[in-house]
């Protein structure tokens, strides 16, 4: 930070500052940490020799605090790779089952956006092709925060819902899938090459709600990565202009996801368990009906409320996730 030019390069000095900040949080948590924990060991000899119950009843409240400030530091150190720390994009897909799957993506949307918001992170919608009678065929979301891809890196995958369906006159209980799909937001540091040839650009008018608001203009646009046969679209701005380069932005984070999958020799993996949204490809299982239970089937970590998940408490999923090699 002290060599010259240092704060002239923009995006170089932005990424030096975000580091230098974790590692002072992770020092100074540790440093925090050690202090309270000999303050407390000194406090439970006093209150051991005057026989105070109050005291040892607050120390005990005191650890369980320090438990938990621990517990975040942890979590931060895991949070390492290079694109951890970038801010993220997130598609969901409907599977088959027309409006149950429909509204049942909507459900996740909402799920990631009520997260967003308990952690203050900043969010928008990039792209939404709404359902014939409910929820979304599709969609994707940006979310802006600290280290948001580290936290939500793992959601990508087929969620499973079992309930009675709203939508079934004979109350019937259905099954419902949709897919998560997971990608950094590529910052300037990462350089990715995007040609021109190898790009099919299609515009097309906007869905708006409606009103003096609707959109009139073919604003919206569609980008076809011809080699990997990826799709980005977004429809947010009025501008076709912005939404292209929003598109592109897209586009860049897709490819480095897709090089990172490669090299993490996941890929294969990944690419076969998108072909089928459907039976025998979830990682989670929120079922509603007959029981209350949401199960993630990689780390076998259960919930018995998935109300409170359902309302973007999935924190504890996300950690245990984060634990899983």
């Amino acid at each position: 930070m002290l060599e010259a030019g240092f704060w002239q390069d923009k995006s170089r000095s932005k990424k030096i500052l975000k580091e230098k900040k974790l590692f002072e949080e992770l020092t100074n948590s540790y440093k925090n940490s050690v202090k309270n924990l000999v303050d407390f060991k000194e406090l439970y000899k006093l209150a051991l020799e005057e026989d105070n119950n109050d005291l040892l009843i607050e120390l005990t409240n005191n650890l369980k605090e320090l438990k938990k400030d621990i517990k975040k530091t942890e979590i931060k150190c895991f949070l390492s790779n290079d694109a951890d720390s970038l801010d993220c994009y997130i598609e969901i897909h409907a599977g088959a089952g027309g409006t149950e799957s429909q509204d049942w993506a909507n459900m996740l949307r909402r799920m990631y956006l009520k997260w967003a918001e308990s952690k203050k992170f900043n969010y928008n919608l990039i792209s939404e092709h709404k359902g014939d009678e409910a929820g979304v065929k599709s969609s994707t979301i940006k979310i802006q925060g600290d280290y948001t891809f580290g936290w939500l890196k793992k959601e990508s995958g087929i969620h499973r819902l079992v309930r009675i369906s709203p939508f079934d006159s004979g109350a019937r209980r259905h099954t419902s899938f949709a897919s998560v799909w997971v990608y950094p937001v590529v910052d300037e540091n990462i350089k990715i090459e995007i040609l021109d040839k190898d790009l099919r650009i299609d515009t097309y008018r906007s869905s708006g709600a409606g009103g003096q608001h609707v959109n009139t203009t073919d604003s919206a646009v569609r980008i076809t990565h011809l080699p990997s046969k990826i799709v980005v679209q977004c429809q947010n701005e009025r501008s076709q202009h912005k939404n292209k380069e929003t598109c592109l932005n897209m586009l860049k984070a897709r490819l480095y996801d897709h090089e990172m999958k490669k090299k993490e020799q996941e890929n294969e993996t990944l690419e076969s368990s998108k072909s089928e949204i459907g039976w025998g490809h979830q990682i989670r299982s929120y079922i509603l009906q007959p029981y209350q239970l949401v199960k993630d089937n990689r780390t076998n970590f259960e919930s018995t409320n998935p109300k409170k998940i359902l309302d973007g408490e999935i924190d504890e999923f996300l950690e245990k996730s984060l634990y899983q090699i």
